[in-house]
């Protein structure tokens, strides 16, 4: 599965969008609505939204927010899947051939990048790509995280001369898995991480993918 079907899977997995976008100001107005969820949601967590704090946030009627948004879930699904595009756009880009020395730098580099987003993108630490789209009723049957799994493999299988393989496949998966997690809390209270859980979520990536990669 490469970038562009992954990040299509990813985006059919949240709520529809009642007017997709056609026209350029279409388009910044719903990125504007985006943006303001996930700035109420770094402030008071995404349990509390609601589609009144986007509207008020965005400066936007509570109609506005509904021509866009059925409501509240659909908002934080298509955070959500904005959030996993960002992400796996810039997988893309650090895990193209020869950019690293090894299969194994390359992963760390996906590592880096995850926690980089936890520091720079708004409400990425709580609506990040395994959080709602996974916690809410599936609409798909792979998980987010799942699926930047594949994506990181087949990068690895086509630049990093790694043999694909069900153990290979798995292996990864389970790294992007514990990756999540143990950035997740290093976030938790700290705003830049907390260096001791990110040097260990770079120790048990390394100890899961050793004899794999």
């Amino acid at each position: 599965m490469n970038i562009t079907e992954s990040s299509s899977s990813l985006l059919s997995s949240a709520a529809p969008i009642r007017n997709e976008p056609v026209q350029a100001r279409s388009t910044a107005r719903l990125a504007t609505l985006l943006d303001s969820a996930a700035a109420v949601i770094d402030e008071i967590g995404y349990e509390r939204l609601t589609t009144a704090m986007v509207a008020e946030r965005a400066g936007a009627s509570i109609g506005t927010v509904y021509r866009y948004f059925p409501d509240r879930i659909a908002v934080l699904q298509s955070l959500a899947a904005r959030n996993s595009e960002r992400l796996l756009g810039r997988v893309a880009a650090e895990l193209s051939p020869g950019r690293h020395a090894s299969a194994m730098d390359a992963v760390l580099a996906v590592l880096a990048i995850t926690a980089d987003l936890f520091r720079t993108e708004p409400g990425y630490r709580s609506v990040r790509v395994g959080d709602v789209l996974d916690l809410l009723p599936p609409m798909t049957e792979s998980t987010a995280n799942a699926a930047v799994a594949d994506v990181v493999t087949d990068a690895l299988v086509a630049g990093y001369g790694v043999t694909d393989s069900a153990e290979v496949r798995r292996a990864v998966g389970t790294a992007i898995e514990i990756a999540d997690a143990l950035v997740a809390r290093a976030f938790a209270r700290s705003t830049p991480g907390d260096p001791a859980l990110l040097a260990e979520a770079e120790r048990a990536v390394r100890a899961v993918l050793a004899d794999r990669l």
